[in-house]
């Protein structure tokens, strides 16, 4: 009981003295050890490459990069890279690490290949409905041209057909019983 006490306290005290993260390349101002030198369980120097990359509060961004990529992997891909590109780098490392843990097979690429399966997806419904509208516009434009245009010629103009047949009687019934 004492020491699960002792340990909510550790955790409590750790997440709100490094709730935020340093600025890349910024010395560690913190005694503890950044999560990469925590999770290896070494001794974290002041020149630690991965230290500003991976503060204290991160070690499960930095446990789900060492397994999949392998820390001495991380540290000579941050140490080819500028110091302004290094945090991308992580990030990148990070997200590709975690799909890759989700999706052993096709890690990123297949979140893109559905992310484009959507899209497609998306673009065939945008097209039907384009094409539904311009149907309805049509019909629109149809219907008003139909109420606006003249009516049929009056049948007493003389212009409709029978129209010398009007007021007459009719010479034969049309059914016959």
């Amino acid at each position: 009981m004492e020491s699960s006490a002792a340990l909510r306290g550790i955790r409590t005290s750790t997440a709100t003295s490094s709730s935020s993260s340093p600025p890349p390349g910024a010395a560690q101002a913190h005694a503890g050890p950044c999560a990469a030198c925590k999770l290896l369980r070494r001794r974290c120097s002041d020149k630690c490459v991965l230290a500003p990359y991976f503060p204290p509060a991160e070690l499960l961004n930095f446990a789900t990069a060492h397994r999949v990529f392998g820390a001495s992997n991380i540290i000579k891909l941050l140490q080819e890279l500028p110091e302004g590109q290094r945090a991308d780098a992580v990030s990148s490392m990070v997200y590709e690490a975690g799909a890759r843990v989700r999706d052993p097979i096709y890690g990123c690429t297949g979140a893109i290949c559905l992310l484009q399966k959507q899209v497609e997806g998306l673009q065939a419904e945008l097209a039907r409905a384009q094409a539904e509208l311009l149907n309805l516009q049509a019909q629109h434009k149809s219907l008003v041209n139909a109420l606006l245009s003249p009516q049929l010629p009056s049948p007493l103009d003389g212009s409709a057909p029978f129209a010398d047949h009007i007021g007459e009687p009719w010479d034969e019934p049309l059914w016959t019983i």
